[in-house]
């Protein structure tokens, strides 16, 4: 009886394993090869080179559609055209989605999206990361009405997730219509260069506007860098991607409860001296900020988002000493370091993130105002620049403020002043604190004694520097208390080290109340 009962067994293993095999080969070895073809990874490669080896736990291999009609009666989709499972990634637990395209065109029917709103709601139930691979043609048009509510249930998740745990999304291939918005509910976007992203194609624009413009031109990773602002990594190919999923996941923790994980380091507080040198002391001169951050973090490794977005402010990820830090910098070299729209999005996005995630935000301040316009004030610089006002003082991680130069007016609040609550606020003797630059303020406080003078250059000239030395000088702001300390610029990174070791243990109160109102 147990030798009859072991054949049955084995029978019944070998079953399921020979199953397993061929539903895991998605839409068939032909399909799968064409895909490689196009220099793309497969569905279930991209998920063996995302997690630790041997840590795999998949769930929904065997779901189906149950539509019957347009053609769907018995037609076979493994796995209903989308991996889901759980997994480690440099040791940490994650959970994922991964379209396969080799599969209905990795098109999103009911089943197919429960499988993802699933994972979803297991990553919130178990405190882990998110990610999904995106790969699709978009909606099921055979599954009609379900496959939309399917789209709804993700959404949703999406919003449950938002500042509880971190969602990333990887944008591989084609990613069209309603699917498009979940990668922009998630917190991350990285897009290959063989993808394109769109609510309505090429085609349909044509019909509608004759408008004329091609996938590339109007979902390609540049554009979304550039203009939309959708995306935040741009990736050569699929492997590079998952590298950068896997770095920019190594700075953040698993859920809103935890510290971000710290790194040992050995890393040396001695005094750098390049960087007594790469700010200009001319308030006119530009130069890359990021250099300036290289010099103070660990190692020089930064890894800044959206750097084709917004430009003139740069935000990214980096350590020092080991500890996570967000790093939000005006960059003079573009507009001057001026604070537009887009920057103003940029970084109230980011610091939002931030604080979401216990990660101290670091900011490095140059910068000579707001834009000025009227493409900006119709565009809404105040509503768009109160963002970042707003997402300043509600953060309630250790916030980290260096001053390099100027820091004028709106703008000089807007970047984590001490009014908006910066713990520890630090100044180069480089900095000039004040309503508006010298110059500027010379031409509405002294334009009589200017227009009196013998030698008007002369005269001004003095003026400007009377005025920087009684107003702009950080020893004035320092003098009431604006500023914590006037630092060599080269023993910057050993202050803000000691900075985020006494802020570690902060807590913040905050009035009860449901939420403020983040200006739109």
């Amino acid at each position: 009886m147990a030798a009859e009962t072991k054949k049955t067994m084995e029978g019944l293993i070998d079953q399921l394993r020979s199953k397993k095999e061929q539903l895991r080969l998605g839409g068939g070895a032909d399909r799968l090869a064409r895909h490689r073809e196009q220099g793309k990874m497969t569905a279930r490669e991209r998920v063996d080179a995302l997690v630790d080896a041997g840590s795999l736990e998949e769930f929904g291999l065997f779901a189906q559609h149950r539509q019957t009609q347009l053609g769907m009666a018995g037609k076979d989709c493994p796995a209903d055209g989308v991996i889901t499972a759980a997994a480690t990634i440099d040791g940490r637990l994650a959970h994922l989605a991964s379209q396969d395209f080799t599969v209905l065109g990795g098109s999103a029917g009911e089943i197919h999206s429960k499988k993802v709103a699933d994972a979803m709601s297991r990553s919130l139930k178990t405190g882990s990361p998110f990610v999904f691979i995106n790969d699709s043609g978009g909606a099921r048009v055979q599954e009609g009405v379900d496959s939309l509510s399917g789209y709804g249930e993700v959404f949703y998740q999406n919003v449950m997730l938002s500042g509880v745990v971190p969602q990333v999304s990887l944008i591989c291939g084609p990613c069209a219509g309603g699917a498009a918005y979940s990668p922009a509910l998630t917190d991350f976007v990285i897009q290959t260069r063989q993808a394109q992203m769109f609510i309505t194609g090429p085609q349909v624009i044509k019909q509608v506007t004759g408008e004329q413009i091609s996938a590339e031109e109007l979902g390609g990773p540049d554009a979304h860098m550039v203009h939309s602002g959708v995306i935040h990594f741009i990736a050569e190919n699929d492997d590079e991607a998952i590298g950068l999923c896997r770095r920019l996941l190594s700075f953040l923790p698993s859920n809103n409860l935890e510290d971000p994980p710290r790194l040992s380091s050995d890393d040396s507080v001695e005094p750098n001296l390049d960087l007594q040198t790469l700010v200009p002391v001319e308030p006119k001169r530009g130069y890359d900020v990021r250099d300036v951050i290289c010099g103070v973090v660990d190692q020089g490794d930064f890894l800044e988002s959206q750097n084709g977005f917004a430009q003139n402010m740069v935000v990214g990820f980096a350590r020092v000493l080991g500890r996570s830090v967000g790093v939000v910098a005006n960059q003079p070299s573009v507009l001057s370091g001026a604070i537009d729209i887009n920057a103003s999005v940029k970084g109230s996005r980011f610091i939002r993130f931030c604080n979401a995630f216990n990660i101290p935000l670091l900011t490095f301040v140059d910068v000579p105002g707001f834009l000025p316009g009227v493409q900006q004030e119709h565009g809404g610089i105040i509503r768009h620049g109160a963002k970042l006002l707003f997402a300043y003082s509600a953060a309630t991680v250790p916030k980290i403020q260096v001053i390099l130069r100027k820091s004028y007016g709106g703008a000089h609040l807007a970047m984590g002043s001490r009014d908006l609550g910066a713990d520890c606020v630090l100044a180069w003797p480089t900095a000039e604190i004040a309503v508006m630059g010298a110059e500027g303020a010379v031409e509405i406080v002294f334009r009589k004694e200017v227009e009196e003078a013998a030698d008007k250059p002369a005269k001004r000239a003095e003026l400007i520097e009377q005025y920087r030395t009684m107003f702009a000088s950080p020893f004035v702001a320092a003098g009431r208390r604006l500023v914590d300390d006037i630092i060599e610029p080269a023993t910057t990174r050993r202050h803000v080290a000691q900075a985020l070791e006494y802020l570690c243990a902060k807590r913040d109160y905050r009035p009860p109340k449901k939420h403020g109102l983040i200006p739109l």
